[in-house]
């Protein structure tokens, strides 16, 4: 009987090994325009944080005393987030984000020992991304109709969605580094006229799974207490009773946060959350408020 044989690239990861690793915070940070989301720049320290700009909206962030880089088209914003990311064994040589990818990116950008001294990449925004790769999705030949020659929206949106949850896949998987993308939020109606809350991008792949992908959604709002002053403030738990999106994968934050995301960022890395046992426990409705009986529905 042949001994099993471990394949040279596979190993186990102890818990000891996993809790001692350094895990960067990967989330999105959303808001309406004009409620501070860049500004949260200031908030970060200047020495360890990246600004990836995408909007040209730095005057929110003038004299901001950090490293900027500023991207105006898909295939730079491609490349930089395969500098920062580093390579993914799972793509083709001819595919964005493969080894030879990379080793081409780090000739075009140099060392990506470069952005050693970087702790926190900020990018501005997700919703502009998404506009220029719309834009260069549009002039790819596999979104031209084969009958007339002419743009083919159906394929383009499908090439965008692809790109972008790429780009933002690539992203996410960036190891040891916090990574923030700011994105507009919208305020919408359904087809009922009941309002909700949506990520500000082209295409509804992107804004669909984008909260999948990421460990924090926060939303920068405007809270009008039932007295007092409206302040503003982070909304940082799915379930919330303003309707707005969020989502806190460390079980350390509550409903409301101080506007901070410097802090924020502390409070999610420090101590260790509830117990799961507490943290899967969830009060039950009384028994009457819980599930109408039919046959006392009926008659009424």
């Amino acid at each position: 009987m042949m001994s099993p044989t471990k394949p040279s690239s596979f190993r186990f990861i102890t818990a000891d090994e996993r809790l001692k690793e350094t895990r960067g915070i990967k989330g999105v940070l959303t808001g309406i325009s004009g409620i501070g989301k860049t500004s949260q720049l200031w908030t970060l320290d200047a020495d360890r944080t990246l600004f990836v700009n995408l909007e040209a909206g730095e005057l929110a962030v003038q004299g901001w005393p950090g490293d900027e880089v500023r991207v105006r088209d898909w295939e730079r914003a491609r490349d930089l987030a395969a500098w920062i990311g580093g390579p993914n064994p799972a793509m083709r040589d001819d595919q964005a984000y493969s080894q030879k990818d990379y080793e081409r990116v780090c000739r075009l950008f140099g060392d990506p020992s470069l952005l050693d001294k970087y702790d926190t990449i900020f990018v501005d925004s997700i919703s502009v991304a998404s506009r220029i790769c719309m834009q260069w999705c549009k002039g790819q030949p596999q979104v031209q109709s084969d009958r007339n020659g002419k743009l083919d929206l159906r394929g383009a949106y499908g090439l965008l969605g692809q790109e972008m949850i790429g780009w933002l896949t690539h992203l996410q998987h960036t190891p040891r580094k916090n990574i923030w993308l700011v994105g507009l939020l919208d305020k919408k109606a359904d087809d009922f006229g009941k309002p909700y809350f949506a990520l500000q991008v082209e295409g509804s792949k992107t804004g669909l799974e984008l909260p999948g992908i990421v460990d924090e959604v926060i939303t920068l709002a405007e809270i009008q207490p039932k007295e007092g002053k409206a302040h503003r403030a982070f909304v940082c738990t799915t379930i919330n009773p303003f309707g707005y999106p969020a989502k806190d994968r460390s079980g350390r934050l509550t409903t409301i946060e101080e506007p901070h995301l410097g802090r924020l960022m502390g409070k999610i890395r420090s101590g260790q959350p509830t117990s799961s046992a507490r943290a899967l426990s969830f009060d039950m409705p009384p028994e009457a408020d819980a599930i109408p009986n039919p046959t006392q529905t009926q008659g009424a």
